[in-house]
């Protein structure tokens, strides 16, 4: 059996992977609500679960991965209205351009991407089912809501006591609720928004049932992973696991770890979060004009860069996004770039114990997924590949970066990508070559210089070896 850990964000520490069932292992992770352009958050909720994901199938899982759409909330009502469209046209937009994004950081689509308004109906048996528990009622508005306080355990995820919760500010006020603390599961509906019959009326679902009744559909009372930002893990999250286990008397529990200090209740055995991303060492937040679509990086960065990016950093860490931090990125993957285009891959049959490289990548891998540790373990194996020219190293490179979804272009193809708005085509590069591929021939040494230091002044690296000149861009 592999030797993987997690950090499980309900207990705090590390665990070791054991799944319910080795052979139907189940990853549930918080999609996009598709009403704008996809974000660098998102970047790295797609990169990091992708990875995930992968990682899981490389130790030999079969893995059902899950990652839903919430297609109808306020802000698509609101977005939709603003454009005059319908609700329908605005996400079928949107989720078109969140795939176009998706596909070019290398993410491999999810197994099944369910959308909240094809599951109303499992909803409404949940919130149902929940009012037959005693964990939930329906309010005079027309609305219903949890019963917070019915849920003893709730505060478990976040580490948030009740107490705290009632006396803290951000708690919303609401004449209907029983207690302060309690959350909306289905909303009334309100004049010429989309709405779905219901025992209670006529309304829509709130947002946190949604993956609660997706979760529980596709995948029962218990599965292995629930993954998300760490922005979900209050009060999403931690709803979730309210909402889930008060449906289904807490039965999951026998399943959940157990730790040292108190008693956990949930239908997730492993909860998964990745971090924040920083702008310039500040949050990114529409607000401070620094918030940025991956659209807007992909004009300026290569996508794989932004993907390298991404994984070169730990997923739970906080990640700083700059242009400096970009470009660096984008220098490093060159390095590994030239490797293999120095020395050409030989076919590498990947297993763990292989050698040096292959063990210490996997360790990496298999401690709570550590990309850093693990693209050090690439670095290492460039440098070697570099001075002992061995081809089958060069494999081993190109094979290990695939585990990560990187290096699987031919390296002349990165290499010259990139390009900036105003740069040099690759068709006038190769004329400039061939100019001063003449002017050598020629002997006019001042020619040949001078062009060598026109295309360097544009970002643009000439080799000269056996007899041909190759380029690359900086």
């Amino acid at each position: 059996m592999p030797n993987l850990t997690v950090y499980n964000t309900l207990t705090r520490q590390k665990e070791p992977f054991i799944p319910l069932n080795p052979q139907n292992v189940r990853m549930y992770v918080c999609g996009m609500t598709v009403y704008d352009y996809c974000h660098l958050g998102h970047a790295r909720v797609l990169v990091v679960f992708d990875m995930i994901a992968r990682w899981l199938r490389q130790h030999g899982y079969p893995l059902t991965y899950v990652r839903n759409i919430t297609d109808i909330d306020d802000k698509i009502i609101a977005r939709a209205n603003e454009n005059g469209e319908t609700i329908q046209q605005l996400t079928a937009r949107f989720i078109a351009a969140m795939n176009e994004d998706s596909d070019a950081l290398g993410v491999q689509r999810p197994d099944v991407e369910p959308k909240a308004t094809e599951h109303i109906a499992q909803m409404i048996a949940m919130i149902e089912q929940l009012i037959a528990n005693g964990k939930a009622y329906s309010a005079a508005n027309g609305d219903v809501y949890y019963a917070v306080r019915e849920f003893p355990a709730y505060g478990q995820l976040s580490g948030k006591s009740l107490d705290d919760l009632r006396a803290g500010e951000r708690v919303e006020v609401d004449g209907f609720k029983r207690d302060p603390l309690d959350f909306v599961l289905w909303k009334a509906a309100k004049p010429e928004e989309p709405h779905w019959q219901s025992p209670w009326g006529n309304g829509r679902p709130g947002w946190h049932i949604e993956c609660s009744a997706m979760g529980g559909e596709l995948f029962g009372d218990t599965f292995d992973i629930h993954g998300g930002g760490a922005d979900l893990q209050f009060p999403h999250h931690e709803n979730e696991i309210a909402q889930s286990c008060g449906a289904h008397h807490g039965i999951s529990g026998e399943h959940a770890p157990r730790a040292a200090h108190k008693t956990i209740d949930s239908h997730v055995k492993y909860w998964l979060h990745n971090g924040f991303i920083r702008v310039d060492n500040e949050k990114m937040s529409k607000s401070l004009g620094n918030f940025f679509t991956i659209r807007d990086v992909l004009k300026k960065y290569d996508a794989e860069v932004v993907r390298f990016f991404i994984l070169r950093a730990h997923y739970r860490s906080p990640l700083n996004y700059s242009d400096a931090h970009l470009d660096d990125a984008k220098h490093s993957l060159t390095s590994l770039y030239n490797a293999l285009g120095n020395v050409a891959p030989a076919p590498f049959t990947l297993s763990e114990h292989a050698n040096d490289y292959t063990r210490r990548f996997y360790a990496a891998m298999d401690d709570d997924f550590d990309t850093v540790k693990a693209v050090a373990v690439l670095f290492e194996l460039a440098k070697e590949v570099n001075k002992t020219q061995s081809a089958e190293l060069s494999g081993c490179l190109k094979a290990l970066a695939g585990v990560l979804g990187l290096l699987q272009r031919e390296p002349h193809e990165f290499l010259q990508s990139g390009a900036p708005d105003n740069g040099l085509s690759a068709d006038a590069i190769e004329a400039l070559i061939a100019q001063r591929n003449l002017a050598r021939a020629n002997k006019n040494w001042a020619e040949s210089d001078r062009i060598r230091d026109e295309l360097a002044a544009q970002g643009v690296v000439l080799r000269d070896a056996g007899g041909e000149t190759t380029w690359t861009r900086e």
